[in-house]
């Protein structure tokens, strides 16, 4: 399959290149070229399947053309050592928990998977290849994890000091082999700013072979809907598979792109919510029609603290840039810190559930915007524990750490402190090693 795009002036790319280079060289990001409808009869007997045939099927969907199957199947065999099981909160909201994975956050999904693909493609290959990620909280850990040890690849992950939990912080700050973790004294927007900028950098491209594993990757942010058709089996076989409302916490957007893409391949999914903290530049967007970018501020639910989201870009492109078209598949609600922790507590006492700060956001736009007859289901997209000052506070109770996370506790960060500017950042990259 070819891939093209966003921005439309670039060459059409194969999944090797576009998976390799990340970003296509008009800044755009590349979108497959033909999005493939899965049959009925697949959607008939999915309650009757598991995840791992689920998730065969839908990968062959997207790459089957450019990876053989066994292959294929090998790789989400290896992505896919965990669950996410669909758990009911109350009502009519489920949480589907992502956290079960070896960092406990959605993005262990995308990030395996990617670092599989990417292996596949560069096995035996002379070279070494640089991974370039930007972290708002759970990317850098999932990522890091992903290709720890990974031979040929080293993995660069910048991160906005001071603005994720320690947890999070010491999930890829402790690793050391090919991990290298890079403070940024600025903003998550700034983190990915950089980045862009160095896959722009065409000097610095002959020097360096660079690759990213944010969403913008397709490799990362498309195996993240084997999720939705797993949630959707789950609630089929449990008799509530019609009406269905996914609820997305909200920050650079891979994770509904993935759902919209899961919806045009047939997913039998009613609508999705956009659940936003402060940084509700897209809320703003379904409002008016007028998208405008602005810097984030920081917020409990920091994973979400993006003020321009990468993916919008895909979202725009996947209805033509159509709003109206977009309002009709998309609402979406904002929620500030007072509410975001007060919803936690109050779900806590009240279902003895414990949500993040993300889930909490999604918890709190299907209490406003679910609809008669409608069945919800929450991206509950990391575990509590990762965000313990703030959950601990709002429950007034420990939240144990899963046995993931243990490890992590007491181990001292290494990180490479840098400002903001493109310059510095240039500088260390050609300078290492």
């Amino acid at each position: 399959m070819k891939y093209y795009s966003t921005n439309q002036t670039a060459p059409q790319a194969g999944l090797r290149q576009a998976v390799t280079e990340g970003l296509a060289p008009d800044k755009g990001l590349y979108m497959p070229e033909r999005i493939r409808r899965l049959p009925d009869e697949f959607f008939e007997r999915i309650d009757r399947l598991g995840f791992h045939e689920i998730a065969k099927t839908v990968a062959s969907a997207f790459f089957g053309d450019d990876i053989p199957q066994a292959e294929l199947d090998r790789i989400v065999d290896a992505t896919l050592c965990f669950d996410t099981p669909v758990v009911h909160v109350g009502g009519e909201i489920w949480s589907l928990e992502l956290f079960h994975g070896p960092t406990a956050a959605f993005k262990d999904v995308g990030a395996r998977f990617m670092a599989r693909m990417l292996g596949h493609f560069t096995h035996g290959e002379a070279g070494r290849i640089t991974v370039l990620v930007a972290t708002s909280g759970d990317t850098g850990s999932a990522v890091a994890n992903g290709f720890l040890g990974v031979e040929g690849i080293d993995v660069v992950v910048l991160y906005p000091k001071g603005k994720v939990s320690d947890l999070q912080e010491k999930q890829f700050t402790t690793l050391g082999q090919n991990i290298t973790a890079i403070e940024i004294d600025g903003t998550f927007d700034d983190c990915q700013r950089l980045v862009k900028h160095a896959f722009m950098d065409s000097d610095l491209k002959t020097r360096l072979t660079l690759t990213s594993a944010n969403s913008i990757n397709v490799a990362r942010f498309l195996p993240q809907s084997f999720y939705y058709f797993h949630a959707y089996a789950q609630m089929k076989r449990a008799g509530k598979g019609d009406g269905l409302v996914f609820a997305v916490p909200s920050g650079n957007f891979g994770n509904l792109t993935a759902g919209l893409f899961a919806m045009r391949m047939g997913l039998p999914v009613r609508r999705f919510i956009a659940a936003n903290n402060r940084n509700d530049v897209f809320l703003e967007y379904l409002r008016t029609g007028v998208y405008t970018p602005r810097p984030s501020v920081e917020t409990v639910a920091n994973a979400m603290d993006v003020g321009d989201p990468s993916n919008f870009a895909r979202i725009l492109d996947l209805y033509a840039n159509d709003v109206e078209a977009i309002r009709r598949d998309i609402s979406a609600f904002r929620y500030d810190d007072g509410q975001i922790t007060q919803c936690i507590g109050r779900v806590h006492s009240s279902t003895g559930y414990t949500l993040d700060p993300h889930g909490a956001c999604g918890y709190l736009a299907l209490e406003e915007g679910l609809h008669d007859g409608e069945h919800g289901v929450l991206l509950e997209t990391a575990h509590p524990a990762k965000f313990g000052h703030t959950v601990e506070a709002a429950i007034g109770g420990e939240v144990p750490l899963p046995r993931s996370l243990e490890g992590f506790v007491g181990k001292q960060k290494q990180s490479v402190p840098l400002g903001p500017d493109y310059d510095g950042f240039r500088k260390w990259l050609t300078g290492r090693g």
